[in-house]
């Protein structure tokens, strides 16, 4: 039999007990206010007639699914959106509600009984929205941080879904800081080269520094710096000139605008005892292995970004999918100021 709905305005009630039962105690659905009746919002309304599970009426006139979906789209801000996302949890048998008192969480997780695992909120995006990296840190503050688990569910613009579990990581690994002899370094153009094959060998060997170049070691502007600061490198022009720090850096910028920012990062994961590489190939600025090369793959892709950073969601879906495809976890580094925030976008199968 068909649950009976009464539509007054925004709202939808609810009154038959057996009704209220099926809804409320079974699934989850509406809200039950002091006088025992059921409220739903237009949206579950909405999911209900397109289920044809409820007979819906306003003023003992029938309302069809088309004139409550027009009227729920005038009501509801991004309505198709977060329906679209109701309806395909709702059917992978998850019990949500609305979450109507923040613009930035769509929607709750029910916490089924006997269930250990955190609460989670949903926020829902169109493909056409903004990533906002600031918003996304103060939905992981405000949540994961409180033991819930934060899910963006993306809408393209045929309808179907993309999940992402969003929380901050702890990043470490087992390979330390080593001790090496003291050595030189020649800027070229895009690469420094060091001629001397024992340190050469030793830096490749021990911690995965550079790449052979010939019968020598080329090292990316980052790895020199990074070595250039422990005292490991003097950096060289080809005429023998001595590079300060800062001149090094100064002629660096000029090729590779952000390689400060880089370079805050490359250290921060090389004090964490991890591995660090160019993630160029994969779309990254880095990859990065808690292990040796010869004892795992990569596990992280880890893109360098800013505070203010927003990008449109078809590049994060690209970095996350490209991640996804190689078994590894993608990781926005977020600078601000002196700290840095590791974000992890998963990617998810509700």
């Amino acid at each position: 039999m068909d649950i009976s709905g009464e539509l007054i305005d925004d709202y939808i009630l609810v009154k038959k007990a057996s009704d209220i039962g099926r809804l409320y105690n079974k699934s989850h659905i509406g809200t039950i206010l002091p006088s025992n009746i059921l409220r739903l919002s237009l949206l579950e309304g909405v999911f209900l007639l397109d289920e044809g599970k409820m007979i819906l009426h306003e003023k003992k006139k029938q309302i069809q699914f088309s004139t409550l979906l027009k009227r729920a789209v005038q009501q509801t801000p991004e309505f198709e959106t977060k329906y679209l996302v109701y309806k395909d949890l709702r059917n992978r048998g998850h019990a949500i509600t609305q979450v109507d008192d923040t613009a930035a969480i769509s929607f709750r997780k029910i916490a089924q009984k006997n269930e250990t695992a955190p609460c989670c909120v949903i926020a829902a995006y169109s493909e056409r929205d903004i990533l906002d990296i600031e918003v996304t840190k103060q939905l992981i503050r405000h949540y994961v941080n409180r033991n819930n688990r934060l899910w963006f569910a993306l809408v393209d613009e045929e309808g179907d879904l993309t999940y992402y579990d969003i929380s901050t990581v702890d990043l470490t690994g087992i390979i330390f800081e080593q001790k090496y002899p003291k050595g030189t370094a020649v800027l070229l153009k895009n690469r420094l080269i060091v001629f001397d094959k024992k340190l050469s060998g030793q830096l490749l060997q021990k911690e995965f520094f550079g790449k052979p170049f010939g019968e020598t070691l080329q090292l990316s502007f980052v790895e020199a710096l990074y070595l250039l600061e422990k005292n490991v490198l003097e950096i060289q022009t080809t005429d023998g000139t001595i590079l300060s720090e800062e001149k090094c850096v100064h002629k660096m910028q000029k090729l590779q605008p952000d390689i400060v920012q880089r370079l805050m990062v490359f250290k921060d994961l090389k004090q964490r005892g991890l591995l660090v590489k160019t993630g160029f190939k994969f779309g990254a600025h880095f990859r990065a292995y808690s292990k040796h090369p010869e004892a795992t793959h990569a596990e992280y892709l880890i893109h360098v970004i800013e505070k203010g950073f927003t990008s449109v969601w078809a590049e994060v879906s690209r970095a996350v999918r490209l991640a996804h495809s190689v078994n590894k976890e993608f990781i926005f580094a977020c600078i601000d100021e002196g700290t840095i925030d590791y974000i992890r976008f998963g990617r998810l199968r509700p």
